[in-house]
């Protein structure tokens, strides 16, 4: 069977339907291509299925210490049913995003989806085979959108076996809760993962390569989140590469660390993930691609009529940024020109008990590159609301340039993953402290925190 279309957009992920929707928004006619379910990664496997795991294991955590104020009760939890809501979460809104399809009218092919080269079916690459079950179908097209995002990096001497070690995609499939879990690897996955293990009572340790967990953020951030996770009964280790010397997968997993031996139920690999662009046909192509593929601003590949998006290039593997880039990608194959992502402006997010939001480079990036800045830190015990919410445990950080305009900032604290878009949009707004500080914020909020930290920039604070 032979199908034609203005654009054909392969990886039905978080980038691509929503590049699919605009797409027909302007006009064009759209396939879209999935291999597995719409939503991809990020609905099926990532950032919903985990928030949704974090809110249950958060309200657990936060009955469990009920006694703090006054409240005394016995707390029993079902892991099952923790399961079964956050499936019905999952589930949800992949209804919600299959109805988006058929509104838009939007053609989706479920199965493999390969670019050929030049052939009798269109003088340039980019037409489409799709191996579905039952058939095989080409898809002809003006242009190609890809975004089949990524998948888990496995270790050579580790490999996910489902049982004893595991992706972050089958730990949320499981429906036993172990007793001890090693995390190796403390980017974002392995400090979320982390964070619901240890509100369940699990016996979690973090085994981290690198010196610090998540080292490529701010040393404020990393300093704070790590002793919030220790004294959540988090045990984490720093700079330990495991080998195939050190790790004993029998009945469990062990582990050789200097004198001692750890020993786990499970354990789960969570050091990063790979662009899915292998068997994709990118050789037909004259796409430039090595581990990522290379773009311009307009997410154009050397194919001019080829794009790419998401986690298929060297960006923030993160939904709202693969999101974007497809808008821009579609708003350039209209003509439309439309304003490139400046990356420095996305919020970066990390859904932990104390959750942590950061916009912008940090002070280590500025002095790497020589670049002059100023900066305040405001405790939030100096807002009354976040003292309310938790104690006033976490910070707001700001970093501004000679001038004193925006460069970055970094929140931890309660409701940081939300607070952190007033700074984003600061940010793409290239707004002054003084700006951030004359905005009125409402009282109480930890909100509040914002301006505080813009007035201590100016040595103006007023409650620090």
């Amino acid at each position: 069977m032979e199908k034609s279309y203005d654009i054909a957009i392969i990886g039905g992920g978080t980038g691509g339907y929503v590049a699919a929707i605009r797409a027909r928004q302007l006009g064009f006619t759209v396939a879209l291509i999935e291999k597995d379910k719409l939503g991809g990664t990020c609905l099926h496997n990532g950032c919903i299925p985990t928030k949704s795991l974090l809110n249950t294991s958060n309200l657990i955590k936060t009955a469990n210490q009920l006694s703090e104020f006054g409240i005394s009760e016995v707390l029993n939890f079902n892991y099952e049913k923790i399961i079964d809501k956050k499936n019905k979460t999952v589930d949800t809104l992949y209804n919600g995003v299959s109805s988006l399809m058929k509104k838009h009218q939007i053609d989706v092919y479920y199965g493999h989806g390969r670019i050929l080269g030049p052939s009798i079916f269109s003088p340039m690459a980019g037409t489409i085979a799709v191996e579905t079950e039952n058939d095989s179908i080409i898809i002809k097209n003006d242009y190609v959108i890809i975004a089949t995002g990524s998948k888990p990096i496995e270790l050579d001497f580790l490999p996910f076996d489902g049982e004893f070690v595991l992706s972050s995609k089958e730990f949320l499939s499981q429906k036993k809760l172990p007793k001890s879990v090693g995390i190796i690897g403390g980017g974002v996955i392995g400090l979320e993962l982390a964070s619901i293990l240890s509100n369940l009572n699990v016996d979690v340790t973090i085994i981290e390569g690198s010196q610090n967990i998540i080292p490529n953020e701010d040393k404020d951030v990393i300093r704070t989140l790590k002793k919030h996770l220790e004294q959540s009964n988090v045990k984490i280790t720093t700079d330990f590469k495991i080998s195939n010397q050190s790790v004993t997968v029998d009945n469990g997993v062990s582990i050789k660390y200097n004198d001692e031996t750890l020993n786990f139920e499970q354990v789960i690999v969570a050091i990063g993930r790979k662009a899915n662009i292998d068997d994709i046909g990118l050789n037909n192509t004259k796409a430039k691609f090595n581990t990522y593929i290379e773009t311009n601003e307009f997410y154009q590949t050397a194919d001019s009529h080829i794009y790419a998006i998401g986690d298929v290039l060297n960006t923030y593997q993160l939904a709202h940024v693969a999101s974007k880039e497809g808008i821009i990608a579609v708003e350039h194959i209209k003509g439309l020109n439309p304003i490139t992502l400046n990356y420095d402006t996305v919020p970066r997010c990390i859904y932990t008990n104390l959750e942590v939001g950061v916009v912008g480079p940090t002070e280590e990036q500025l002095k790497e590159k020589g670049i002059e800045y100023n900066v305040s830190v405001l405790p939030l015990q100096a807002v009354g609301k976040a003292i309310i919410e938790n104690g006033g445990e976490g910070f707001v950080k700001l970093i501004t340039d000679k001038d004193n305009m925006l460069l970055g900032a970094s929140i931890v604290g309660p409701n940081a993953t939300e607070i952190i878009n007033e700074l984003s949009l600061a940010s793409f707004l290239n707004s002054s402290v003084e700006e951030l500080y004359n905005s009125v914020h409402a009282h109480p909020s930890i909100s509040e925190g914002i301006m505080e930290s813009a007035l201590l920039i100016d040595e103006r604070g007023i409650h620090f």
